[in-house]
């Protein structure tokens, strides 16, 4: 591995679109500029974010540039999880089956689901009334 290599990798959750750049590093985790633990300030996000990382002991291996759009707070962390899971495993091949161990490489599917049309949302339903 060339020690100028970087690898882009893109992580999805809900409505949240997260962009991750890894290069190696001193283990620096920036997230749309700012150190991730000022971005996520509940420890739970922190934690999610850094699963990967802690998971492939590879915490301070590499510096992490995140982009992150879109959606709530809950949604970008679990994104960016997803995309820097990813870019570790462009790095490193030999990660992958830590890495599925801990349900990391698996992009969450669920979405909200459509509002239809004579309901108040989704499935909820205007109160009936016999008479």
């Amino acid at each position: 591995m060339a020690a100028t290599e970087q690898v882009q990798s893109v992580g999805r959750r809900k409505a949240s679109v997260s962009r991750v750049l890894m290069k190696e590093g001193a283990g620096t985790v920036r997230v749309n500029g700012r150190p991730f633990d000022e971005y996520f300030t509940i420890p739970r996000h922190r934690s999610l974010v850094s699963a990967p990382l802690e998971v492939t002991e590879a915490a301070s291996l590499y510096d992490i540039t995140v982009r992150v759009r879109g959606g709530g707070v809950t949604g970008q962390a679990e994104a960016t999880r997803l995309g820097i899971a990813r870019a570790l495993l462009a790095m490193d091949e030999d990660r992958r089956r830590t890495l599925r161990a801990h349900g990391m490489l698996t992009r969450d599917p669920r979405v909200v689901e459509r509002k239809k049309p004579g309901r108040p949302k989704a499935r909820k339903r205007f109160q009936f009334s016999k008479r």
